[in-house]
């Protein structure tokens, strides 16, 4: 995988039309979820794009900064991984991607993310933790989670009575969102 972090004015034209063609065949198409994708935050985010080795975008995530989405902490977003791209531990590297970029951009953060709820354990063996109820979003059961910047002193804690996955399966055939 050949990894690129950049803000929005730096993609070029063809990365950005990949990542609304891949965000739109996941999240819309074969999520059945029908929802305005564009959503007027991507001029203000990085764009994490992994690209195979035959130059097509096969992972995708969005990076924003404090103070956009949350008051305080980063957050990861759009998360997606190609159909054509899944099983083979792209997710996965993805995601440690990600968490580097949000680590480098903005040290001392925390990092939040909003996930699909069956995929607690995936995101919990990168260190987030679950931090607020489950909820509904475009009709899929999500959660709030957190990690700490490891200059952090305090812990997120978890809602009353939400058990806590640790490690986990590779993403295998599943896409975060």
């Amino acid at each position: 995988m050949n990894w690129t972090c950049v803000p929005f004015n730096e993609l070029s034209t063809r990365q950005l039309y990949d990542v609304l063609a891949l965000r739109s065949e996941v999240f819309v198409v074969e999520q059945n979820c029908v929802f305005l994708d564009i959503d007027g935050m991507d001029p203000q985010v990085w764009h994490l794009l992994g690209d195979g080795d035959d130059g097509r975008l096969k992972a995708y995530a969005r990076l924003l900064p404090p103070g956009m989405k949350s008051p305080t902490d980063a957050v990861i977003g759009r998360v997606v991984t190609s159909p054509a791209a899944r099983s083979g531990g792209v997710g996965r590297a993805l995601m440690a991607e990600a968490v580097a970029h949000c680590e480098r951009l903005w040290p001392g953060q925390a990092i939040t993310l909003h996930a699909q709820a069956h995929l607690n354990r995936f995101y919990g063996s990168f260190g987030f933790v679950q931090i607020a109820e489950p909820y509904l979003e475009d009709g899929i059961l999500h959660i709030e989670m957190q990690k700490c910047s490891p200059q952090s002193a305090q812990a997120p804690r978890p809602p009353e009575g939400v058990e806590q996955a640790r490690g986990g399966p590779s993403l295998a055939q599943e896409t975060p969102q």
